[in-house]
């Protein structure tokens, strides 16, 4: 896919999904910034990939800091003198009635998913345009942002934003030759795959519960040059299940 020598930054990018997406950038040859509050995990992993022969750095940020993310876009600059792809995968949930749900709990979860994903598209944004190579932005969202469950109402927003936030920046950001784009996963399994149960893959018109990979490797797709006709889409991974029709019986 041409990565060698492109640079990535993948935000909430030491753990699960994003530390999937890290690997496989790797893996492909591009220079990876890992950002993630966890420094214990995110420097063990930024060191394992180095140790793989892979480019990496981490970066410790709290994508909710306005200036934690001017401070990592900069030190990614600083490091590998470019961005060409950002990965918006930083997220937290609050599964709270709304009559509890507190406008502290709120914001948080806006701030986290949502807010942190258009300054850090700005930020990264401005370097593309000023290397006139342009570049790619991907949004992971979810198929909340599409359906929901009880007591969802501070996720389900932020994912709803975070796809509206899409094809808005797409728009804006295509004359300088940017390309925003959005996955919606939906179950992915991030613990032990292997104690999941029949019903659990069976459920799945795709006969099976998606993993991390699923979704690294859409991120490599919406990011490849080749596939420049593709922009401001909000791209569902979920097994089939939002197009399930479901009755009780």
């Amino acid at each position: 896919m041409g990565m060698e020598r492109k640079t990535v930054i993948v935000t909430g990018g030491a753990n699960g999904i994003g530390k999937a997406v890290s690997a496989m950038f790797a893996k492909q040859g591009a220079n990876v910034a890992i950002v993630d509050r966890d420094e214990k995990k995110g420097e063990a992993f930024a060191e394992q990939l180095r140790a793989d022969g892979r480019h990496a750095i981490f970066v410790a940020a709290d994508v909710r800091e306005v200036s934690d993310i001017e401070r990592f876009v900069n030190e990614t600059v600083s490091r590998f003198g470019r961005i060409d792809y950002l990965i918006n995968n930083a997220g937290v949930s609050r599964w709270k009635s709304p009559y509890e749900l507190t406008v502290d709990e709120w914001d948080d979860v806006l701030a986290t998913n949502l807010r942190s994903a258009f300054l850090a598209s700005r930020e990264v944004a401005k370097h593309m345009r000023r290397s006139g190579r342009g570049g790619a932005i991907v949004n992971i969202a979810s198929t909340r942002a599409l359906m929901s469950e009880p007591n969802s109402e501070a996720y389900a927003a932020s994912k709803g934003g975070l796809v509206a936030l899409t094809h808005a920046l797409a728009v804006s950001l295509s004359a300088d030759r940017i390309r925003v784009n959005c996955i919606s996963p939906g179950w992915i399994e991030t613990g032990d795959y292997g104690k999941l149960r029949d019903i659990d893959h069976e459920q799945h018109p795709a006969g099976r519960v998606g993993k991390p990979d699923d979704i690294a490797r859409a991120c490599l797709y919406l990011c490849d040059e080749e596939n420049d006709f593709v922009t401001g889409v909000n791209l569902v991974i979920d097994g089939g299940m939002t197009r399930k029709m479901i009755y009780i019986e």
